[in-house]
């Protein structure tokens, strides 16, 4: 039986499309980005320049923001790991080399109260894209220079956070209690929908990421409860901002490492 079309190996050959025959021409955007899966968030930043990604969506705009001197780009990047990661790919050819991705997750934990800040250590890859990206595989450890950027920012700035393990799944209504509950024996303490996709992207493209998460919703009890995290509009806000600081602080350490 042949293996199935997510397992097949051909990740030396380049794509018959590349990111950068679909990207604007003469953009070049700053090489730090915030994507933020916040749409309120992003329709409220002060943007100094916009430009536009083509999409079958229509035109998506990415702003360029002036934070401490220095600019960086932000992004909607859409929802789920295919949307998020054609734009993270088409930001990178734009000259992106450094992301930080800020987003909900539900929690798979009761300890993880509402708007707690998870930093994703390493996610459980319950998705397809990931698999055109590294060799196919359960886990994909996230980026540890991003991780460490995070981390710091949220230290620096006395925010309470864990690192942990993310579920990523494309099954958003398919998640069903057996399989949370292997999810959590597995060390996963949150669900999202890009966070092991974006990861193998970076790793592929060669760029530095770290990845954020809001607890959100609960699958941690008998019945599932949205705890109204859509309307936490000021941690949503605040957890933008500190995701800013660590995507400067992660293309600094990455220019230090070059």
């Amino acid at each position: 039986m042949d293996p199935l079309p997510l397992c097949e190996d051909d990740l030396a050959d380049p794509g018959v499309l590349e990111p950068h025959r679909v990207v604007p021409r003469r953009v070049r955007l700053p090489e730090a980005a915030v994507l933020c899966f916040f749409p309120e968030v992003v329709a409220a930043v002060p943007a100094v320049r916009t430009v536009h990604l083509s999409s079958e969506l229509g035109p998506w705009p990415v702003h360029e923001i002036e934070r401490d001197g220095r600019r960086l780009a932000v992004i909607q990047p859409g929802v789920g790991a295919p949307l998020s990661a054609i734009f993270l790919e088409e930001l990178i050819a734009l000259g992106v080399r450094a992301a930080v991705a800020v987003g909900g997750a539900g929690s798979l934990v009761p300890e993880l109260t509402v708007g707690h800040a998870v930093v994703v250590d390493s996610a459980l890859r319950d998705e397809g894209t990931s698999f055109h990206y590294l060799p196919a595989g359960r886990v994909v450890e996230a980026d540890p220079a991003g991780v460490a950027a995070l981390t710091g920012t949220l230290d620096a700035a006395d925010v309470p956070y864990v690192t942990a393990r993310a579920w990523t799944t494309d099954g958003v209504f398919r998640e069903t209690r057996g399989r949370v509950a292997r999810r959590v024996a597995e060390g996963c303490a949150v669900v999202d929908m890009e966070a092991s996709a974006l990861i193998a992207v970076a790793r592929y493209r060669g760029i530095r990421l770290a990845h954020l998460l809001f607890a959100g919703d609960s699958l941690a009890g008998e019945e599932w409860e949205h705890r109204g995290w859509t309307t936490a509009a000021e941690i949503r806000a605040a957890l933008f901002e500190l995701a800013a600081d660590a995507a400067l602080r992660l293309v600094s350490a990455a220019h230090r490492g070059s």
